[in-house]
């Protein structure tokens, strides 16, 4: 197994790892609805289910 010759401080350690970072997703608004979803994602709207622009599934109601 790989050993390390010497400890890595803390401060080189964190160092490194700043550049790690999570990217804030891309938000698209829906020209027909108005609603604000992610891209490449289908969404739902009062009831409908929209991707593209387009009614997926209409009028659907989940009983719980």
């Amino acid at each position: 197994m790989a050993h390390p010759k010497s400890r890595i401080s803390k401060q080189r350690k964190r160092k490194r790892r700043t550049h790690k970072k999570a990217t804030i997703p891309a938000i698209a608004i829906c020209s027909k609805t108005g609603e604000s979803h992610l891209y490449h994602r289908a969404y739902w709207h009062e009831g409908d289910l929209y991707y593209k622009g387009k009614v997926l599934v209409e009028g659907y109601v989940d009983e719980e």
